[in-house]
Formats: C-alpha cells, sequence, structure tokens
C-alpha cells in the first residue's frame, strides 16, 4: 500500500557544520517552510551565542520556533514537540514541506517518538540535583542514575548533565524510573513521511576549527555584553535552562571572575566541541539517514539532489 503521508524534512547535524546556510538555500530554491530545531533560538535576547540567523536572514528565509519564549521560561521537548506539529500542520496544509532544522537532537526524537506520561519539571528537585552536580560532579549523578534506573543509565552519557538530571528529577518526583514510563507509551504512525539529512564534515579536526573561530567570532560580536545585560536581570540565573546553553554558562560564569578571558576562550570552544561530539553520536544511531560532507563544495548540490530524487 502505497505511502500517502505529507513529507517533512530534517537537516540535522553537529553545530558549526552550515546547517542555517543550506536551509536558507533550501527555502529559497523549492521553497520549503523552516522550523527552527534549537533549543537556544527559542529564547528572546538570546542571539549571538545561539548563532541565530540574522534579521537579514529571517527575511530571506522565515524560521518558525525563533524568539519564542522569555529566557525565564523554561522550554522543553514535550513543549517543542506541540509547538511544532501546529507549524507542520500549517505547513503542509498549505501544500509545503516543512523543514526541520536544527542540532538540538532531543527535539527531534521527541517529535518522532511522542511524549510519554512524565511529571512536570520541580523546581525544588533540580536545584538539589543541580547542587550535588556542583559538589560532587557528574559521576555521582549518573551513578545514583544507575541504581534507581540502570536501563537509563545505560542509555544516557555520563556527560550529559541535562538528560542525567531529567532522568532523576522523574525518579524523585514519580517513584518509578523514566525508562518504565516510556515502555508504557504506546508506539504511534508519525503522521509525515520523513526524509532525514545529517551535515557534518568528514574531517573532525576542519569542525574543531569552524568551532573554534565562530565562538570567537561570538565573542568578537558582542557575547559578553549580551550575556551581562541578560545577568543583570533579577530573574534570571543559571538554574534556567536557557543560561545554561553552550558558550552563556562559560560567559556568565567569567562575568562572576571564576577565570580570565583566555580560559573563557578555552573552555567556550571545549564545551562547544563537546556538544559537537553529542551530537554526532545521536546522529550515528539515527535511522535511514542520509549523510552529507559539509567540508564538500557542492554539499549543496548533493543536499538538493537527495530531496529532489526523494519527492520531499
Amino acid at each position: 500500500m502505497a505511502d500517502t503521508r505529507p513529507w517533512a524534512i530534517f537537516l540535522m547535524g553537529p553545530t558549526a557544520a552550515g546547517k542555517t546556510d543550506t536551509a536558507i538555500a533550501l527555502h529559497e530554491r523549492l521553497g520549503h517552510e523552516l522550523i527552527s530545531v534549537d533549543s537556544a533560538m527559542v529564547y528572546r535576547s538570546m542571539d549571538i551565542g545561539s548563532a541565530k540567523p540574522s534579521v537579514a536572514e529571517l527575511a530571506r528565509a522565515p524560521h518558525r520556533l525563533i524568539d519564542i519564549r522569555d529566557p525565564s521560561e523554561p522550554y522543553s521537548a514535550a513543549n517543542f514537540r506541540e509547538d511544532a506539529l501546529v507549524h507542520m500542520r500549517q505547513i503542509s496544509a498549505a501544500g509545503k514541506v516543512p523543514l526541520l532544522v536544527g542540532g538540538t537532537m532531543l527535539y527531534y526524537k521527541r517529535l518522532l517518538e511522542g511524549v510519554a506520561n512524565l511529571p512536570s519539571a520541580d523546581p525544588a528537585i533540580r536545584q538539589q540535583l543541580e547542587a550535588q552536580w556542583q559538589a560532587e560532579g557528574l559521576d555521582s549523578l549518573h551513578k545514583r542514575l544507575s541504581e534507581v534506573d540502570p536501563v537509563s543509565a545505560q542509555r544516557i552519557h555520563p556527560n550529559d548533565p541535562q538528560r542525567l538530571m531529567r532522568a532523576l528529577e522523574v525518579y524523585y518526583a514519580s517513584g518509578r524510573p523514566m525508562s518504565e514510563l516510556w515502555a508504557e507509551q504506546q508506539p504511534e504512525t508519525f503522521p509525515w513521511r520523513v526524509l532525514s539529512i545529517a551535515l557534518a564534515p568528514s574531517d573532525r579536526a576542519f569542525l574543531h576549527q569552524r568551532i573554534a573561530k565562530r565562538f570567537e567570532v561570538m565573542l568578537g560580536e558582542g557575547l559578553i555584553n549580551e550575556v551581562t545585560a541578560l545577568k543583570k536581570r533579577n530573574d534570571l540565573h543559571l538554574g534556567l535552562p536557557a543560561m545554561k546553553s553552550v558558550g552563556y554558562r562559560q560567559v556568565w560564569d567569567y562575568l562572576e571572575d571564576e577565570y580570565d578571558y583566555a580560559t573563557l576562550v578555552e573552555r567556550g570552544i571545549i564545551a562547544t566541541r563537546q556538544l559537537a561530539k553529542r551530537q554526532l553520536t545521536w546522529l550515528r544511531s539515527w535511522p535511514e539517514l542520509e549523510w552529507v560532507d559539509s567540508q564538500r563544495s557542492d554539499a549543496l548540490d548533493k543536499v538538493l539532489k537527495i530531496v529532489r530524487e526523494s519527492g520531499a
């Protein structure tokens, strides 16, 4: 039986791989409508550190789900799924193809798989877990998760603080392992046929060079001033998801005089490299993924060819 579901495209890849430029080109050449899949770009006043498309770029190719939250308002993968589905339905109903672009891999996963009946975020529990992380390190969180939810502990990387804390938060709030709650989730057919494309350089050193250069450019464009303005607000703190974003946390600590400028540059680049490594780990296990080497001069042509041949 023929699959009559409408198409959707996921344009994924590590940070600094060139996803935004490629997505804008696809919009201009094929008319696909863009939806941002980025946990930092959802926040207003966080432009430089999130590598948000410029005003001129957004005029050329509008992105949905950018600047939809104040940094004081937490935004979850479940929130993203709810919002993305609304926009995807609107785009498909208008006869267009939704093109989801970004590097927040958990958002893609939750969009496809749905959201289990998990308890909401609990600020008190999260604060306790934050304190444990700072006092005892991430190893202590992973060890505790291994005791109460070994299935989740095996799946979550020991250096992934957000997912470690969320799994423990679910356990402490519900009294049940998150893996058990997910196992009860009823599978459902995703309403779209998905073409998944990963844009990534074949040479890891090349990616590291791009990451270093981009972070230094962000600093030159005023990232420190951007975080200074956020820090002056009395409703923002490091416990919020927005302020934990890569780059922002490092600059915040620098402004707290925890280290000098040279260390800020080093830590910002290292944190971004670690993010890229986690993104690539997700991608290696992603089903039916079309890989495109972003280092190649014909990378855009390759992406266009994949899209056209798929019919998406």
